[in-house]
Parts: C-alpha cells; structure tokens; sequence
C-alpha cells in the first residue's frame, strides 16, 4: 500500500447450499513472515433474495390493436398497428385505471410506451393535473424531450418543460406546464419548498424511469422524492398515481409495497421475455490491459455480426478511441479495411463533413464512430465505440453487443472497480433490435472468477437495497429547513415513509441489524436520527434544544442551493472577514460536490505540468486528488491556457456548471456574516467563472472576444479601460484611436457618427478565419437613480431606500449574459449592496435580475444615527469591472 489510507477490495464469493456458518477472509503479505491477519465473517443472519422469485407470467393474448385506445388523436401518436405482448397485458390497469404500477421488465420491452398510457389516462381523466416523469441521466431527459415534442406537444397540444442541470424553466413556464420532464436532483430541490410551490401539489401522475436504481450512488435522491409526493398526497389529500419503471426485480414485492401497488398493478415479468430474445457469449480474453481484448472483440464481430450493427462498451473515453484504432488495424490485417462501411461514399463524405472531432472523423472512414461525453452534441447526434453512459442515454439498439470488462478505475478509489449489474444488464439491453432481429447477441468479456456471478445475474432478477442511510444528513438537513422534522419523533416518522424502513425489516443484516423486532427496529431508527442530528450540529447547520431541532444558517443555505452539510460547514470554518481571492479558490475547490471528479490513470502527470503554468501553487503531494485538480482546472479557464487532453474540456464543464450555486452559497455566508471585503471578493470570483479571466490580472475589455493586444494597447494610451468606457466612447472617437493600429480594420460603424458603440458591429477577421460579432450590443448600460422615503412608526422614524434600475443600452433584445467563455446560458443579475466601505460593514444585500428597467428597494438599518459614509455599490454576477457605487449621504 502506497498510504496508510485504508485500501479496499470488493470481490464476489458463491454461498453455497446448506449455508456455512462463516466465512473467513485471510490477508498475506508477499514480503513479510507472519504478518498475515484473519477475519471472520458470520453469515447466521444472513437474509438472500428468495429462491424463488414471483414473476409475471406473460400470458398468451392476442396483440392489442392501438385502436383500443378509443381516441383517434391518441391512436395517431403511434406508428405501429398493435401493441406489444407486455404492453398489451398491462393496457387496461394502465389505461383504464388509477391505480399505481410498478412494472418490472428488461430493457427493450416497451416500457416508455407503456408509462405514456398511464399518462394518455391522466390527460383524460384530469386534464389539469400535471405528469411528472423522472429520469436518472439528462441524456435520458433530452430524449424524451425530443420524442414528446414530436408527439405529445405537437399532436395533442401538451405543454412541456425540462428541468436538469442544463436548464431550469421559469415560474409561469412550470405553472401552465402539463408535463415536467425533470432529473431527481432538480425535482428533489424544487419540491422541497412544496409549501410555497403549487405546481408541486398539483401533479397527478408521477412515472419513474429506471427505478431500480435505488440502490445505485444517486438512490437515495429518488428514494427522497417519491417519500416526499407519497407525504405531501397525504397532506394535501391530492392522490398522486405512481408508475415505477424497471428490469425485473427479486424483490419486487417489498418495492410495490412501498410504492402503494397492489397485486393487480404489479408487473415483474422475467429477463427471458424479451421482445427480441437475447443469446449470451461470456468470454474468456479478459485482461486487465483492455488493448489485449482488441482482438477478441474483432473475432466477436466477424462470428456474430459481420454486416448487422455492433455496439462496443468500454470502460474510459481514452479506450473508445483505441478500441476503434484497433479494429481498423485488424480490418486492415484481413484485406478488408473498408467492411464496416455500408452506405454509399458520397452519403458518408456527407457525414464527414458535419463532424469537428478529429478521431471521430477518422474512424468514422472506416465505419466505426465512437460516443462518450466528451463529443460535442452535433458530433454525438451524427453516430459506435462508446462509454457505459450510452446504454442510458440514448435508445440505440444493435444486433451484437461486446462489453469490453466489467471495471473501470475508480480515481477517488484508485483502483479498478466493477460495473454495477445495473449497468450490464443496460448494456447488454440494448442488443437486439425489434424490427429487424429475430434474436439479439451480447458477448462480455469478463474475468474467469466472476463469470459464475454474471451468469446468475444476468439472467436472474437482483434485488434492490435502499442505499439511503449513507446520504441521510442532507436530506435531514432539508426538511428540518422546510419545517417538516422539528423534532426527533418527526424525523423517526419521515423514515417510516422511505424504501430503507421496509427493507429494514425484510433483510436486517444488509443494515447491520440482527433482528427486525419492533423494539430492535426502534432503537435503531432513533440511533440513526440521533447521531445524524449530532453530525448536522458539529457542523453548524443545526441546532438542538432539549424539546425541538431548529435549522441554522449553514443548514438552510445548504438546502437552498442543494449543497452536501460537509461542503457548507468547510465554509463556516475556512472563510473569514477578509479572505483573498486565492483562498476563496482553494475553498470552491474543497466543495465535497468535486468529490466525484474524474481523476483517470496518470493524470497526476497532466496536473503536475498544468500546476507549472497557473498563477496559484497547489500543493504538489496531492496531484492525484479531484480537489487539486478542480482547482487547477478553475486556474486553466481563468488564464485561458489549453487543456492538456480532451477529458479535461468536458471535466472543466462540469466543474464550471458545479461552481454557480456553490460560489452563491458562499456570498450568502459572507453577506449573513456581515463581512462587506470577502463578499465583494467572492462576487468578483463568480465573475471570473462567467468571463474566463482574472479579475485582478486582466483587462476587462478582454471580455470582447475580438479584443486583440494592439487594440488593447491603444485604448489603454487613450485611457479607455473597461467596457463601459468603450460604451461611452463616439464612434469617430473611436476611429481616432485605433486608426494607427493593426486592428483598426476590426470595428465598421453601423450606428450614426456620435453615437457610442453600443451601436457598432464588431468585425472579426484574422488570417483565414472570419466572423462578424455585435459584441457591445450584448453588455448592458446601467443607469442607478436612489431616492429615501421617511415614514413614521411607533415613535421612531423609518428610512426605505427606493431604487430605480435601467438598461440604457437601447440595442440589447435579451437580459442573457453575454459569456462566450461559459458552456452555459445564463439570465444576467445583480447584487444591490448597502455598505459602509471605510468601515467594511455591510448591513444589507439584495439580488435582482431584470430586462429593460426594475424599481426595487431596501430598508435602512434603524441603528444607523446618520448616512455618512453609507454606500449601495451595483455589482455584476456576469460582468467584470461593471460596479457602480453611489453615496446616499446627501439623499436624507
């Protein structure tokens, strides 16, 4: 072991009938005499899934004609004539009654068709209730939103929202919304304040795509919110009608249970009843060095799909690319490069053309595309080697499937770590195509120890486990927020409506349990609470009295903004009055949300020479852990240096899209702190995020893409420099100044001599690139007009500082953020701060986001016996050096 940090290993082992007592585990070192150790494992309680598991049979019905929807509009929805064998058993308790289903089938059966007849139902039984429909992966969210649209929105007339990382409707937009198609994260921050959210209450129908992946690593969110609509039908008294969605279950009782499903909404047909059967290879290449599978995976295509197409799964970004190099290279060995080509050479040339990314293109000429997250949309909609992510995110069926080992290697592990089942068996799924196979093939080469555990698996049912116990703190932390658990009975009580509480006490043991007796059962619910409320409180997000649980500041900022109680409480402890933009970097970077960022084999290596040309020092013993690499990635998009390998544009995504909330949080931790330095410190961090600049080291006219260091030198000589100065500046003022420079030719005035550029269009041009900008209409012209209204109350003189905001910049059509630098759109906003500069108070904090004009206000602080000194200062969440301070001294 490199560290003395714990190592862990996770391996397979068959309990054999009748079952051991125990089991012991011996570790033996291969250098040391006697320095081996002995643990015993006990299996006496010990609880497996059921032998025998109750399926659905599939009964032998005569395929329902989509005529049986009895609505012409509906039946146009679809192209086929008859409903599948699944669909068809399940059609009338999906279409014909209210009732809950959890419909348990594999992948490839039809089940998104079968949750739209629970929702054709709900449109027709109660049109002004909403459908809420959950997918655990955005890609997945993209494609419903694609196929819906086609359907639902245009067809019947439906409005549809999404709701993921990417983009968060509006108020009015959810309000009229009759379908939301949403991730668990965002459903879960949103229906946390369901008190003061109507939208919340008035869904009628919830589907639940994927819902076997309870016991994944984002389980416990999916496990929150349907708990959460389960407690809020209760107490609205609204019926919500769950439909879960899944591959076949081994304990599919103890899930419908849970659900609220009775024995007639419950469907958990076997693995084998496939629309298109699947026949199964394990193979016997595996190698920990994925290229020595190469070959094999060739031979796997050559016996079993030579013409039909093929999907290969591997485990890393890197490896789609070597796997595609490699099959050309074998293809080229047999005298047959070109054979995975099958359209013609004009069609493909066509193709080519469209795509940006260099080793796509040119495997692509050879018939093979890839796909993994780091392709551009247009590049991923145009193909396939591909990453595990596809198996979810896209409904790409093949006739052949190899999955290329079952590990990847776990950078916050450093180790290589097994595919969940669920994974494989969404893999495999996708084998098989219905309109065209009369059999689907999936070959896995897997290592020889753990075939035995793939062929049980795969073709039996696994049970589900709620993993909801190790992420309790958040969601604790959430509701004594929202006022829902003030007390430790409440907490005891919102356990009772999760998945945990009724696999407690079906399989004790997985939990740590000997027993599942009331009595045993209750004394661990109240431990668990317990030490969970001791945690939030060491923490600072709660505090406990002797009769209630009362959130604090840490605890609701951590809600609001749907950060981990450990993220929220390093704030606390690390961020003080006056701290500097470098440690404000180092602390973004510490947020437990960078926990999960990839660190992939050797790129301790990229990080120690990306380490060598940024601004801050990192600490150089620590190259391999995420946080280290989120901060060199911030670093790298502020300097605009180039990225060592692609991996990194897509890891500087994510943790760009991360950074917003987490850097909101801390200016709200600052502002309640009173701390006037560090919260401005922490604006200009956010701006730096938004423009991809230094706040303290670059120019703000670098924010004009076209900006060049000539332009920039002439306009700093004639005093021109910010943005605003540039607005300001006449265009003939303008030509003046650049007219000696060699970037004169990149501004042409549209706008009438003497206005200001906010009128001009921006010419680009250099060498052979080309392009016309109209970078200044983007940036706004505040104008800040402050007046104080004096009113009388019980005795004492009340001040309420009134203020007008407007946009003079005429020619701006959008409120959008103009950041070409962010992968992200994003509504500009404003913070109102009112503060004493010279004596670094700040009383009060205020954020706004407008289009065109606002009138806002904010109360003066009673304490405050005259208004020497007091400031607002207007500061943007988007631009840099667009503050404004205006002094209220003279308004009284």
């Amino acid at each position: 072991m490199a560290r003395a940090d714990p190592q862990k290993l996770s391996f397979a082992v068959p309990i054999f009938e009748p079952h051991p007592p125990m089991y012991y585990i011996r570790a033996v070192s291969d250098s040391w005499l006697q320095a081996d150790a002995l643990y015993t494992i006990t299996l006496h309680n010990l609880a497996l899934p059921e032998v025998q598991t109750s399926h659905t049979e599939l009964l032998d019905l005569k395929p329902l004609p989509v005529t049986a929807l009895g609505n012409g509009t509906f039946e146009a929805l679809y192209k086929f004539s008859h409903f599948n064998p699944i669909q068809t058993q399940a059609f009338h308790v999906l279409y014909h009654t209210d009732k809950n289903i959890l419909l348990g089938a594999p992948t490839g059966s039809g089940k998104t068709i079968s949750a739209e007849l629970a929702m054709l139902h709900l449109f027709n039984t109660q049109p002004d209730m909403k459908v809420i429909y959950i997918a655990p992966l955005k890609a997945i969210v993209r494609e419903r939103m694609t196929d819906w649209r086609k359907r639902l929105v245009s067809q019947l007339g439906k409005k549809m929202v999404e709701m993921t990382g990417d983009y968060t409707p509006d108020l009015m937009a959810l309000l009229s919304a009759d379908i939301i198609i949403s991730t668990p994260e965002k459903w879960d921050g949103i229906s946390r304040n369901w008190h003061s959210r109507s939208y919340v209450t008035k869904v009628g129908l919830m589907i639940l795509d994927e819902i076997h992946l309870l016991g994944a690593d984002r389980g416990p969110i999916l496990e929150v919110i349907v708990s959460r609509m389960r407690y809020i039908s209760s107490q609205t008294e609204r019926r919500v009608r769950f439909v879960g969605l899944s591959t076949a279950l081994a304990n599919a009782h103890n899930l419908a249970d849970w659900l609220g499903v009775d024995e007639t909404g419950l469907f958990n047909f076997k693995p084998s009843v496939r629309p298109v059967p699947l026949e199964g290879y394990p193979g016997k290449f595996y190698c920990p060095r994925m290229n020595s599978m190469n070959k094999p995976t060739y031979a796997a295509i050559c016996t079993h799909s030579p013409t039909k197409p093929v999907l290969i799964f591997v485990s890393s970004r890197r490896q789609t690319r070597l796997t595609a190099l490699d099959l050309i290279q074998f293809a080229a060995s047999d005298e047959h490069p070109r054979q995975f080509i099958s359209m013609p050479e004009d069609s493909l040339q066509m193709v080519l053309s469209q795509v940006t990314d260099q080793n796509l293109k040119h495997t692509l000429q050879f018939g093979i595309g890839l796909h993994h997250a780091g392709l551009n949309d247009k590049d991923r909609s145009l193909v396939l080697v591909c990453t595990s992510t596809l198996a979810w995110g896209v409904n790409l069926p093949a006739h052949l499937v190899v999955i290329k080992g079952t590990e990847y290697y776990d950078g916050k592990a450093k180790r290589y770590v097994d595919f969940p089942i669920t994974d494989i068996l969404q893999m495999m799924g996708r084998a098989g195509r219905p309109q065209y196979d009369q059999h689907g093939k999936a070959v896995i080469l897997v290592h020889e120890p753990k075939k035995s555990f793939y062929k049980k698996f795969l073709y039996e049912p696994f049970p589900v486990e709620s993993s909801l116990r190790e992420q309790l703190h958040d969601h604790i932390n959430a509701e004594i927020v929202t006022g829902t658990i003030s007390h430790k009975e409440d907490a005891v009580h919102y356990l009772t409506w999760t998945y945990l509480f009724r696999r407690l006490m079906v399989n004790p043991a997985y939990y740590g349990l000997e027993h599942a007796e009331p009595g045993i059962l209750n004394s661990y619910l109240s431990s668990l609470v317990q030490s969970t409320f001791e945690d939030l409180e060491d923490s600072g997000c709660i505090k406990i009295t002797e009769d209630n649980v009362e959130p604090l500041m840490l605890g609701s900022i951590a809600s609001q903004y749907y950060l981990k109680y450990t993220t929220v409480s390093m704030f606390g402890s690390k961020i003080g009055p006056d701290t500097s933009l470098e440690v404000f970097l180092q602390i973004l970077s510490g947020a437990s949300e960078y926990d999960e960022l990839p660190l992939r084999h050797n790129e301790e290596n990229y990080n120690e020479k990306l380490a060598e040309k940024v601004p801050y020092a990192v600490d150089h013993s620590r190259l391999d852990d995420p946080h280290v690499k989120a901060n060199l990635l911030f670093q790298a998009h502020f300097s605009q240096s180039e990225l060592p390998i692609s991996d990194y544009v897509t890891d500087l995504k994510s943790v760009l899209d991360q950074s917003i909330r987490i850097i909101q949080a801390m200016i709200d931790i600052c502002a309640n702190s009173g701390w006037l330095s560090s919260t401005i410190t922490c604006m200009h961090l956010l701006q730096m995020v938004m423009q991809g600049l230094w706040f303290d080291r670059d120019s703000p006219l670098w924010m004009l893409p076209c900006m060049t260091d000539d332009l920039l030198s002439s306009l700093h000589k004639k005093g021109i420099a910010s943005i605003q100065q540039l607005l300001d500046c006449p265009s003939e003022s303008l030509r003046v100044i650049t007219g000696s420079s060699a970037a004169s030719r990149l501004y042409q005035a549209e706008a009438d001599p003497g206005s200001g550029l906010s009128g001009c269009q921006v010419n680009l041009s250099t060498g052979a690139e080309s392009s016309s900008i109209k970078d200044m209409r983007h940036f706004p012209q505040i104008q800040v007009r402050l007046r104080i209204h004096k009113k009388e109350s019980s005795g004492s003189e009340i001040f309420t500082l009134n203020i007008r905001l407007e946009d003079a910049n005429t020619q701006r059509r959008t409120a959008k953020a103009f950041i070409p630098r962010y992968p992200k759109v994003k509504d500009e906003a404003w913070w109102l701060v009112l503060c004493n500069p010279s004596a670094s108070e700040l009383y009060a904090l205020k954020r706004a986001s407008f289009s065109g004009r606002l009138q806002t206000h904010m109360d003066l602080p009673s304490t405050l016996t005259n208004f020497q000194g007091i400031k607002l200062i207007l500061v943007s969440d988007s631009y840099i050096g667009f503050e404004q301070e205006h002094s209220i001294e003279g308004l009284a």
